[in-house]
């Protein structure tokens, strides 16, 4: 009886059970047998089923709650650090930066005030769900709604329409140049593909007879550069090349005297061992490197020269650089310039030096050598090149017109039918700009003098008697789209209308136009140098960035503004990488063998070398950074603008204004490239 019970009492648990029972199922009942859990009470895994006590909740709730205040103390300590540090560079800073903000800061700063105002008719609109399209004169809620209605209504009328035309303007030019710039790929490759190179027509010249080499004047223009004079003068002073057929100019502009004391003694060793050098100083610095230049050029020993070679002080050419640039002149009495490539010793020095060689490389191997190739002209660099005297007599010679003396003779020439070679395979080692201050110096100097230039040639160019096709080559592609057009739409595109775009979605940018040909032109970018793979990314923002001052540059040039005659000597560090330390004291060692050369107060590449081996373990100096009032206004702009952003869902766009905005911060800061002391 008792059994029977039992059973009944086990069949009636198993009925209320059933509907909490679970069956698992597997696809291959071959392998797996069934399983069936009966609810909570199965004992399958009993070890499992442990409760959760409102203590061990407690716990968790609290261990959540210390990691959030742990985060958000994180982010506080980070930002009243970054405040403090751009506070504190504030007060350093110099007073006349302060003083002189100039027009585009201030442009740049209403901009930004504008946007913050609107951001935060966003932020309300957005929490208190109003709607944008449906509201009704008598659904108005006080001042602030009232506002955002206004704001609506003038959006909508007369903002929108002027960004979209601005935008699609922009968008046009953006395609033009990268048209352009996808056609110079195009020409490189084919230049790969048929391994076109300039040849050497007429005979080598004969070792055994001197008489036959050209008469060749070497010019090492330089002012106030202690760092890397001793460098430069030592490479032109072993050019192979006949001594009675050279004479080397060191033109010294320089006006601290211990500097000129130095390069003087430098100059009186070389000449006591043998070495034709002649050592010229100018009182007054007028003109800068074009009136040194053209200052050079009228000494009366000049006029038994047929060519001249051309070397900045951080200059470092191979001995062999005459044999390989000269011959090409010979049979080619059409040709007046032999343009070699640029080399860098501190390419990887740091991120900026790595930024700037992807820039230079593309400049060197696609842009000139396909013009040089297929146009027979290019822009003279200013530097390791050889002239033909002729052609610069011809030319009108170096004019002090502008800052890019260089390029105007270069333009000059062309105009007068001189035909220009680049030699890709000729390599000169020189030196990158390793702070952001002189690098920005030097861009805003690359950048304004073109224009002033454009302005002072254009006359000549529509009046001279050059093919149609030269005349708008150099109009259009030479002058226009490449130094005008590039920086203008650059800035104003990406850091202009992309952020206002964001408080404007009517005129919302396309996305291929944001991300996928900007990434797409900058991979073009980097193929000459493909081991900057890596800084695909870095190399895009950086340019972006660097626009700013670009569009600064090109519109102080083009209005002849005070700033675009500024000339400020770029600060070279005379670093050396141990390869090139090394190949420099390879080469002192055989120019000691062969002519018994010898530098008894100077250093060679070794020496130099265990200097700096010796010297790694010395503190150095404590540098400081500096604050880049622009940089700054346009990192809160972009950051405010990506902001924007997140409240309408727009993916690429946030990341791309938000990493942008961060690019312009760190530069702004200073925090790229080597610090100033």
């Amino acid at each position: 009886m008792d059994k029977i019970l039992v059973v009944k009492h086990l069949k009636i648990l198993k009925e209320q059970m059933a509907p909490s029972s679970l069956v698992v199922t597997t696809e291959n009942p071959n392998s797996f047998s069934l399983v069936e859990i009966n609810g909570s009470t199965s004992s399958v895994f009993p070890e499992k089923q442990k409760s959760i006590s409102t203590k061990q909740f407690t716990w968790v709730l609290v261990l959540r709650a210390h990691r959030a205040i742990a985060c958000l103390s994180w982010f506080v300590t980070g930002f009243w650090a970054m405040t403090a540090a751009i506070k504190k560079r504030f007060v350093f800073s110099e007073r006349r930066e302060l003083k002189n903000s100039g027009r585009l800061l201030r442009f740049i700063r209403a901009f930004l005030v504008v946007s913050m105002v609107t951001l935060i008719l966003e932020v309300i609109a957005y929490f208190n769900g109003w709607n944008l399209n449906l509201i009704q004169p008598s659904e108005i809620q006080g001042l602030v709604h009232w506002t955002y209605l206004a704001w609506l209504s003038l959006r909508a009328d007369y903002i929108a329409p002027v960004v979209i035309a601005l935008s699609q303007f922009c968008i046009l030019l953006f395609m033009v140049q990268s048209l352009d710039r996808l056609l110079l790929c195009i020409g490189c490759f084919w230049i790969k593909y048929k391994n076109l190179k300039p040849i050497i027509e007429g005979e080598a010249y004969e070792i055994e007879d001197s008489s036959g080499f050209p008469m060749v004047l070497i010019q090492i223009p330089m002012c106030n550069e202690k760092e890397v004079y001793a460098q430069s003068i030592s490479a032109a002073c072993q050019l192979d090349w006949p001594r009675d057929r050279i004479l080397i100019q060191v033109l010294d502009d320089s006006d601290d005297e211990s500097v000129q004391l130095l390069i003087r003694n430098e100059v009186s060793l070389w000449s006591q061992k043998g070495v034709n050098i002649l050592y010229r100083h100018r009182f007054i610095r007028t003109g800068y490197k074009a009136g040194n230049l053209k200052s050079a050029m009228a000494c009366d020993y000049v006029k038994n020269y047929e060519f001249v070679a051309i070397f900045d002080a951080d200059f470092q050419p191979n001995p062999d650089f005459l044999k390989q640039t000269i011959p090409h002149f010979k049979g080619n009495p059409e040709l007046g310039l032999v343009q070699a490539r640029w080399s860098f010793t501190n390419k990887d020095e740091n991120l900026l030096t790595r930024l700037q060689n992807n820039y230079l490389c593309f400049h060197f191997e696609v842009d000139q050598q396909v013009n040089g190739v297929f146009l027979n002209f290019f822009g003279f660099n200013g530097t390791a090149g050889v002239w033909r005297i002729k052609a610069l007599e011809d030319s009108g010679g170096w004019l002090e017109r502008t800052t890019v003396e260089d390029m105007d003779i270069a333009v000059r020439a062309h105009l007068n039918g001189w035909k220009f070679i680049f030699l890709n395979d000729v390599k000169v080692l020189c030196e990158l700009p390793e702070s952001y201050e002189a690098y920005k110096k030097q861009q805003h100097r690359w950048h304004s003098g073109p224009m002033q230039l454009f302005r002072l040639c254009l006359p000549s160019i529509i009046t001279s008697k050059v093919s149609i096709w030269k005349k708008a080559n150099l109009i259009f592609l030479f002058f226009l789209l490449r130094k005008l057009i590039l920086p203008f739409y650059s800035f104003t595109l990406f850091c202009i209308i992309l952020p206002l775009t964001m408080f404007i979605p009517e005129a919302e940018l396309p996305l291929w136009m944001i991300c996928y040909v900007p990434i797409f032109m900058s991979l073009l970018n980097i193929l000459p140098a493909p081991k900057s793979f890596p800084f695909l990314v870095p190399y895009l923002l950086f340019e972006n960035t660097m626009s700013m001052t670009k569009f600064n540059a090109m519109v102080s040039g083009l209005f002849h503004l005070r700033s675009s005659y500024e000339w400020v000597v770029t600060k070279k560090t005379g670093r050396s990488s141990e390869s090139d330390l090394l190949a420099v004291a390879e080469r002192e060692s055989k120019s000691a063998n062969q002519q018994q050369l010898h530098r008894p107060a100077s250093e060679s590449g070794l020496a130099i070398l265990n200097k700096l081996k010796e010297s790694e373990g010395v503190p150095t100096v404590k540098k400081r950074n500096r604050l880049y009032k622009k940089e700054l206004a346009l990192a809160f702009l972009l950051l405010t603008a990506s902001a924007r952003s997140l409240l309408l869902a727009h993916g690429i766009h946030f990341y791309f204004l938000l990493f942008q905005g961060l690019s312009f911060l760190v530069v702004g800061l200073d925090l790229i490239g080597e610090q100033m002391s």
